[in-house]
């Protein structure tokens, strides 16, 4: 687990945006940022300011994950074939992590992780306690018996802030989901604009 883990909202108002779209996140109250100097007129960010923006945005979004996790993951995604941006995302998105939070079996991509760290999740019938672990298509993704209970699961099932997407299709009765295929970036719900392009092009000159 990252160290900013209890501090999630630190990262939207480090950003500027509401990046999860969460009803609590304090950008809902005040849109300027962090800090005492917060309010000050923000000045204009150089094409290495924006990119590396679109960068930490997109790395927040998904727990935060380390430079290192992050720059590993890019890596795969330039060698595959096709657009790279598209890649990108569509390597996040198969994070277990992801489809578990992606599925609405927790309420934030940070509980996620810790959920799938303390093996409450089940892939293909075997327990599975590796966030980045990377399903593949037809992947069975599913809640233990002993886990279904939780209370956590159960508000994160009534959450009418997020809809689950089609490329996973879940069924919440049984707390299972199917991983379909891998989406493109129009195929991701996110609440604010990514920019994965930029992300190409910040590690292009970097």
């Amino acid at each position: 687990m990252t160290k900013r883990t209890s501090a999630k909202y630190k990262i939207d108002r480090r950003m500027g945006e509401n990046i999860w779209g969460r009803p609590k996140s304090p950008l809902n109250r005040r849109e300027y940022g962090p800090g005492q100097h917060g309010q000050r007129r923000k000045g204009k960010l150089s094409d290495f300011g924006i990119q590396l923006r679109a960068k930490q945005k997109l790395k927040g979004y998904y727990g935060d994950l380390t430079e290192k996790q992050f720059r590993r993951i890019y890596g795969e995604a330039e060698r595959v074939k096709g657009d790279t941006g598209e890649n990108l995302i569509g390597l996040l998105e198969r994070r277990l992590d992801a489809v578990v939070y992606r599925a609405k079996f927790v309420p934030t991509v940070f509980a996620a992780r810790q959920f799938v760290n303390h093996g409450h999740v089940l892939v293909n019938g075997k327990r599975v306690n590796i966030p980045s672990y990377r399903v593949k298509e037809g992947d069975v993704i599913e809640v233990r018996e002993k886990s279904k209970q939780l209370v956590i699961i159960q508000e994160a099932v009534q959450l009418a802030e997020r809809d689950v997407p089609d490329y996973i299709e879940v069924d919440h009765s049984k707390l299972t989901a199917t991983f379909v295929r891998a989406p493109g970036l129009a195929d991701v719900p996110y609440p604010v604009i990514m920019e994965p392009n930029l992300v190409v092009e910040f590690y292009a000159k970097n």
